[in-house]
């Protein structure tokens, strides 16, 4: 095992660090750390707590990585956090460890980006390739999907989910559910389509996004009620897999309700 560990960092010898690790000037490690291979703190980076950091991840400076939570119910109990692997966390970056008050873990999957003082706060579970913009922010228990993308300067409510393809407008602030594939903005967003550019980029199939779309307009425009819609939908696309995507995240008995669009 190889390490490149600058002479003015500060690493607890009861880390534990993974080959060919590069921790930089003004680095603190704390005990409890695990770096996976070739991660990499570039200058001034915290990490501490229970936290693991998965290979090839790069963490640049003065990002706070698993250090307490933002809770003033939080008491020390011995919750983690989980980084996947590959993933970019850009300056002033702050990430907190789970609470006993949900499942004592906050989660980050692999390839994601979060872009300067993005925040991660405790007991969110973060999907794969999922991107924060600059300031873009998350309050605690929050669950987004992969390949989400939350824009700048965006805050979202604590247990709020967010699906997978999602997009957040910048400066947007949102309270309630958004779907898979969906797209929302506003200072108190609301649901302003799918996500159609985002679709396109993924690679999905002219005639499956036209189908959702299809769904998605008899879903939220349609008439009768929404839970007769969404049953009327559920029965007539059950073998289109973005639609079914769209009915699994409607009908889950979450906290906060569906983000819906201005009336």
């Amino acid at each position: 095992m190889t390490t490149n560990i600058h002479a003015l960092a500060v690493v607890d010898p009861k880390a534990e660090l993974g080959s060919n690790v590069k921790i930089g000037p003004f680095c603190t490690v704390g005990p409890h750390v695990q770096l996976g291979d070739n991660v990499q703190l570039v200058s001034h980076v915290v990490v501490d707590g229970r936290t693991q950091v998965g290979e090839d991840t790069i963490i640049y400076p003065f990002a706070s990585i698993g250090t307490a939570p933002q809770d003033l119910k939080y008491s020390g109990e011995e919750s983690t956090l989980h980084i996947g692997k590959r993933n970019k966390i850009r300056e002033h970056v702050t990430m907190n460890p789970g609470t006993k008050g949900d499942k004592m873990k906050t989660v980050v999957g692999d390839d994601c980006l979060f872009m300067m003082a993005a925040h991660v706060a405790h007991d969110c579970i973060v999907g794969n390739r999922v991107i924060l913009a600059n300031n873009a922010t998350l309050a605690g228990h929050v669950v987004v999907g992969d390949f989400a993308i939350i824009g700048g300067l965006s805050a979202i409510h604590q247990f709020v989910r967010i699906g997978e393809h999602a997009m957040i407008g910048g400066m947007s602030g949102v309270e309630n559910d958004v779907i898979p594939y969906g797209m929302v903005m506003g200072e108190r967003a609301r649901l302003a389509g799918l996500n159609l550019v985002g679709l396109e980029r993924r690679g999905f199939e002219k005639e499956s996004v036209q189908t959702l779309l299809k769904a998605f307009r008899e879903l939220f425009m349609g008439d009768g009620t929404f839970a007769g819609r969404l049953a009327d939908i559920e029965q007539r696309y059950a073998d289109e897999e973005l639609v079914a995507d769209l009915v699994a995240f409607a009908k889950v008995k979450a906290s906060r309700p569906l983000c819906q669009p201005k009336k």
